[in-house]
């Protein structure tokens, strides 16, 4: 239900998380493992596959569900990705990959070199899972309509902040999607830090909407993880 998230302003191979250091964040993860947090959420992006694969040698494989997420277009860059990805974080399956950060509603066809790459990846037994991460309400909107797309990473929290669009205008479009039978993935649950002061409220209202599956939550501190 409750994912740790590893990258807090993350981008180009960094993020808040990953500046913690290869054991900062690596003992991070373990204490969430501890805590009942068996979901990691990564990404290429992030730089923190490294960490997750350290957090690995402590916690039993089969154990954690592990996210990661491309931003390949193509179905050879995608398929190197891939082989990259399960090296980097010392598995021999990767249980969810996502496109990521998908901004325009034509995705579908941008990347479908890309879709082709991790379905086979799927076909192979490197990866379990498929889907996508939108920013957009557009590309939101084209998950909903997309089978290919099994997990969506949709932004959503009760005060519409650092959201696609309102969360009247976002939910039903999650709403289709669950009862569709796709995992439903949600971030953005504390609006990037903003409704951090209202974090339970914020979490209550999420789950009680009934169509999230899960919510990740990045955190840099101990502190916050046991909050």
């Amino acid at each position: 239900r409750l994912s740790m998230g590893t990258g807090t302003n993350g981008w180009a191979h960094r993020s808040d998380q990953t500046a913690l250091g290869l054991e900062g964040l690596s003992d991070l993860l373990c204490q969430s493992y501890d805590l009942g947090v068996n979901f990691w959420d990564t990404a290429d992006q992030y730089g923190s596959h490294e960490h997750v694969a350290r957090a690995l040698e402590s916690v039993p494989r089969d154990r954690v569900v592990i996210a990661t997420k491309t931003t390949s277009r193509t179905r050879a860059q995608a398929t190197q990705d891939v082989e990259r990805f399960l090296r980097e974080l010392s598995t021999d399956v990767i249980d969810v990959v996502l496109l990521h950060f998908m901004t325009q509603a034509n995705w579908p066809r941008t990347h479908a070199g890309a879709m082709e790459a991790l379905s086979r990846a799927k076909e192979q037994g490197k990866v379990r899972v498929v889907g996508v991460s939108c920013h957009g309400l557009r590309p939101l909107q084209a998950a909903a309509e997309t089978d290919w797309a099994e997990v969506v990473l949709a932004r959503i929290n009760p005060a519409g902040v650092n959201m696609d669009a309102s969360p009247a205008q976002v939910v039903p479009i999650l709403e289709r999607m669950y009862a569709s039978g796709k995992a439903v993935w949600g971030m953005k649950v504390l609006g990037c830090g903003q409704l951090a002061g209202k974090a339970r409220a914020a979490m209550r209202y999420v789950f009680e909407l009934g169509v999230l599956h899960s919510i990740v939550i990045g955190t840099s501190r101990r502190q916050d993880l046991l909050e």
